[in-house]
C-alpha cells in the first residue's frame, strides 16, 4: 500500500484530479469529509467549536453553518488557526483509523488523502508521496467567482488566506498543471496513477 497527500488550492482543481484517481481505482479518503464527520453534534470537535465560536455558527437543526463559520475564520487567521486545531486532530483520527482498514483488506491499494490544508497542517510528512495540483492565480479566481459567486475582492481574500501554490509546489512529489484543458489533465493523472501503482 502506498498514502498519497493530494492537494491544491480553493478552485485549482483538486477535486477534479481526486475523482480522477478515483475511478482509475484510488481509494480516496477525502479531509473534507472527515471535517463534516469531526464536527457532527455531540462529538467533542463540535463542542469546543461551538463554545470557540457562538451560537451564531450553529444551524437551527443543530449542526454547524460551515457557511457562516468560514466568514468567520477567512476572515480571521487567529480564529482560522484556532478553529484547525480543534478540527485538524479529530481529522487525523478518522483517516488512520480509514488507512488501517484498508490497508488490512487491499495491501495493494493507492490511498490518496485529498487535503486542502495538507501541508500546511503538517499531514504531508507522513505521506509516502506528495501531488500538488496547479493552476495560474488567474485561473483559480475566475473560477472561484463563478463557483461561489463571489465577488473579486472575497475571491482574493479566500485564495489569500491560504499557502501560495508556488510554494505548495516546492513540497511536491509530483504536479498535475490544471491550467489547460480536461483531457490535459486527464492524461497527466493517468501517467501518475501509474507510476504510483510502481511503488506499491
Amino acid at each position: 500500500m502506498i498514502e498519497v497527500g493530494l492537494t491544491g488550492g480553493i478552485a485549482s482543481g483538486k477535486s477534479v484530479v481526486s475523482g480522477m484517481l478515483a475511478g482509475l481505482g484510488a481509494r480516496v479518503i477525502d479531509a473534507d469529509e472527515l471535517a463534516r464527520q469531526a464536527l457532527v453534534p455531540g462529538t467533542d470537535a463540535y463542542l469546543r467549536t461551538v463554545e470557540a465560536f457562538g451560537p451564531g455558527i450553529v444551524n437551527p437543526d443543530g449542526g454547524i453553518n460551515r457557511p457562516a463559520l468560514g466568514d468567520i475564520v477567512f476572515a480571521d487567521e487567529p480564529k482560522r488557526r484556532l478553529l484547525e486545531s480543534i478540527v485538524h486532530p479529530a481529522v487525523f483520527e478518522l483517516e488512520a483509523a480509514l488507512v488501517r482498514e484498508i490497508a488490512g483488506k487491499e495491501p495493494g491499494a493507492v490511498v490518496v488523502f485529498d487535503a486542502a490544508l495538507l501541508i500546511e497542517s503538517g499531514a504531508y510528512a507522513r505521506m509516502d508521496r506528495v501531488v500538488v495540483v496547479w493552476c495560474s492565480l488567474e485561473s483559480q479566481l475566475k473560477r472561484l467567482m463563478e463557483r461561489s459567486g463571489l465577488s473579486m475582492e472575497d475571491a482574493v481574500r479566500r485564495v489569500a488566506a491560504q499557502m501560495p501554490l508556488e510554494e505548495k509546489k516546492s513540497r511536491a512529489d509530483f504536479v498535475i498543471d490544471n491550467d489547460g484543458t480536461l483531457e490535459y489533465t486527464r492524461r497527466q493523472v493517468e501517467g501518475l496513477y501509474a507510476r504510483l501503482k510502481q511503488y506499491v
